[in-house]
């Protein structure tokens, strides 16, 4: 029996910025779930620039510290994705054609609080996209099949 793939993800900025600040939420266990190697995330730079934009922009100078450093370890591990072609216009809001550009290019799941902003390239384009509390009832499902093979 082989290594399980892991499952590739474009996290919103939303789920990130909550993960880094609320640490014991359904956002934070998604961060530890991507510290520990348990989901692939991919990132590219435009949508990598943006985490940091908004948590220094966001955060006190104390608190930006360690979400900081937290952040820099993560992006460490993401696949950088290179957007090879672009999707534009996909989204109401223009603001999110590069999530979009990220996720179709790494062939990634998004993970998003606002899944209405990405109802349209759901239906156009075919993104897969999922709620936060959905990619953790996959995690725990995946997790109980690994222990039925043990």
């Amino acid at each position: 029996m082989g290594i399980q793939p892991l499952l590739r993800v474009v996290l919103d900025t939303n789920v990130v910025f909550e993960g880094l600040t609320k640490r014991n939420g359904i956002s934070g266990t998604i961060i530890d779930a991507w510290f520990n190697g348990l989901i692939h995330v991919c990132v590219s730079d435009a949508l990598a620039y943006e985490y940091v934009d908004v948590i220094s922009r966001m955060l006190s100078s104390q608190r930006l510290q360690g979400a900081s450093t937290t952040l820099a370890t993560l992006l460490s591990s993401a696949e950088f994705t290179a957007i090879n072609f672009r999707w534009r216009p996909s989204s109401p809001d223009p603001g999110d054609d590069f999530v979009v550009d990220c996720v179709m290019n790494s062939n990634a799941v998004l993970i998003t609080y606002n899944i209405k902003d990405f109802r349209i390239p759901q239906q156009t384009l075919g993104m897969k996209v999922m709620e936060p509390r959905e990619l953790l009832h996959y995690l725990v499902q995946e997790e109980m099949k690994w222990d039925d093979l043990r």
